[in-house]
């Protein structure tokens, strides 16, 4: 099963326990997780269904920088972890 967390900030606004699914795709896996807690799918995709710019997502530690192409193929032991991105000067 793909397994997804998220970062610590992004609990602070909606609880976000790690899913464990079978899933085989990023979309898939995230509609699992906006199943379980809908206040997070705003904090994580913008109003068209992209990856919002402030939010990194990583696959197996590898950042993905398509924010628009969710249907990413997922192997069942791949890992997710959706965090803030950092940005400033």
């Amino acid at each position: 099963m793909a397994h997804l967390e998220f970062a610590p900030a992004l609990q602070r606004h909606a609880a976000s326990p790690p899913v464990s699914v079978p899933a085989d795709s990023l979309q898939s896996l995230l509609t699992a997780a906006f199943d379980q807690q809908p206040a997070l799918q705003s904090y994580v995709l913008d109003e068209q269904g992209c990856v919002r710019k402030h939010v990194a997502v990583f696959l197996n530690g590898r950042l993905l920088h398509d924010r628009s192409e969710l249907d990413v193929p997922l192997a069942p032991d791949d890992r997710i972890y959706i965090a803030q991105a950092l940005s400033g000067g």
